[in-house]
């Protein structure tokens, strides 16, 4: 089963960024941000958080879904037969995700979880 875990959000300031997204959704920072990344949660209850990721490029396709997936592996398998493609990526050794793109293009990741 798959579930959204992260909606990740290229930005081009982070500090701006932080500060517009947590006044705008009601959020707060889950940990400390890195100077290219950070997350936010909502401030009471449950919900999808938003990973914001320090990003050079100006086009718009900034933007994808992290699903978070107990088994991986078959996750990968039943969504590659269902139309995705493997993107090629430059995976760091330690990497928990796997980077796909759906029918369209667009670019999304299955995480480990």
């Amino acid at each position: 089963m798959l579930r959204i875990g992260s909606i990740v959000w290229g930005v081009q300031d982070m500090p701006r960024a932080i500060a517009f997204w947590t006044a705008a959704l009601n959020y707060k920072l889950r940990d400390e941000p890195d100077d290219d990344w950070a997350v936010l949660i909502p401030t009471e209850g449950q919900g999808v958080q938003l990973a914001l990721s320090l990003v050079s490029s100006e086009r718009a396709r900034r933007h994808h879904l992290d699903l978070y997936a107990d088994d991986q592996g078959a996750e990968v398998a039943r969504l590659l037969a269902l139309g995705a493609a493997r993107a090629e990526w430059n995976y760091p050794p330690d990497a928990d995700f796997v980077v796909l793109s759906d029918p369209d293009g667009n670019r999304f990741c299955v995480v480990a979880k």
